[in-house]
């Protein structure tokens, strides 16, 4: 299952890139819950490398992540869509 990058989820990445940290700092701040938005859940998980995320779409909760080169892709508008699989 795909997920369309939103407004919101634009906002969220360009929050995280003017931080200004590599993946490595980004991996010293691990948490799951670092960003709660309207319809965003998630933080960097250092096992992935990754920013994961929760968004509930139509009435489900999807699973997510991107890593730090595909949020400023997501920022820019260049990468639109995300894979996502339901929640377990």
């Amino acid at each position: 299952m795909n997920i369309i990058v939103d407004d919101e989820l634009r906002g969220i990445c360009s929050e995280l890139l003017a931080e200004g940290w590599a993946e490595a700092e980004w991996a010293e701040r691990e948490a799951d819950d670092w960003i709660e938005t309207e319809r965003y859940v998630g933080g960097f998980d250092a096992d992935e490398g990754a920013f994961t995320f929760s968004r509930y779409t139509d009435g489900d909760e999807v699973w997510f992540q991107f890593t730090l080169t595909e949020a400023a892709a997501i920022a820019d508008g260049t990468l639109t869509q995300l894979e996502a699989r339901l929640a377990q």
